[in-house]
């Protein structure tokens, strides 16, 4: 059963982090079936994992981006690299996250994570002459 504050506050915790739009827009997509999940992650992992207090936002940004990179999860590397910047990590430091994914996970893990997060800054309009 679902915790309904939780809800709400991962809810708010989530559009802060990723926007509006694509809250909305995730929200819209998703029929009864896919609202049970979107249900479980708005609760769990941000009304519980997000809104904890113990890491400020921007640390747990830069881990999520290495975590999802960790796990070949290179999609959602471009979506959590505008989160990052939401939360206040500047380009060097989701960079230095990346020098960290390709130490640890390998080259081919590190290109395809820099690659993502690359094309997420330049959307954002984060880099330099981008």
């Amino acid at each position: 059963m679902m915790d309904h504050e939780t809800y709400l506050t991962g809810l708010e915790v989530r559009r802060q982090v990723l926007g509006d739009a694509f809250v909305d827009a995730n929200l819209a997509d998703s029929d009864d079936f896919m609202m049970t999940f979107q249900r479980l992650v708005t609760e769990q992992v941000w009304g519980r994992a997000w809104s904890g207090t113990a890491l400020d936002r921007k640390t747990k940004s830069l881990v999520t981006l290495g975590i999802l990179a960790a796990l070949g999860r290179f999609q959602e590397v471009g979506i959590y690299t505008h989160g990052a910047l939401a939360c206040g990590a500047t380009v060097d430091e989701i960079r230095e996250a990346l020098v960290h994914v390709t130490a640890y996970c390998g080259a081919p893990a590190g290109r395809q994570a820099f690659t993502a997060a690359h094309e997420a800054l330049i959307v954002a309009g984060a880099l330099p002459g981008a």
